[in-house]
């Protein structure tokens, strides 16, 4: 069983920066694939950022290519969320995610809420303009 808690998130202006923080409970952290996932208001959660095992293998909604920046430190059993040049769209309540390895054989499963396991409870973060 693996317990994630995520914090950073806060209200800021568009064009800012804000950098999430997840940490994992459990001894198995480097075995998982972590990613983050967001849910604006009234919408369904969304896809935003995904890293393999190691982090060298990273994916990302194209709606944050470019900004955001998913890193692993596994000694630490962290996660972060870079997310600079912030925009009102950005707004929502993100998650932290985690599902092991064996569930993510090909590049697409990344992508797909169910392949995670295991959730947090998520960090909201508001994007003024």
């Amino acid at each position: 069983q693996v317990q994630l808690v995520e914090s950073g998130g806060e209200s800021v202006q568009a064009g800012d920066s804000l950098r999430l923080s997840c940490v994992a409970s459990g001894r198995t952290f480097s075995t998982k694939v972590v990613g983050w996932f967001r849910r604006a208001p009234g919408k369904d959660r969304e896809f935003v950022a995904a890293a393999g095992l190691t982090g060298s293998r990273t994916y990302y909604a194209d709606s944050v290519k470019g900004r955001f920046t998913i890193s692993r430190e596994n000694a630490a059993n962290t996660v972060y969320l870079q997310m600079n040049s912030l925009k009102p769209e950005d707004t929502g309540v993100y998650y932290c995610v985690a599902g092991g390895s064996a569930r993510f054989y090909l590049d697409s499963h990344y992508y797909f809420r169910e392949r995670y396991e295991y959730w947090g409870q998520g960090t909201q973060v508001t994007v003024s303009s």
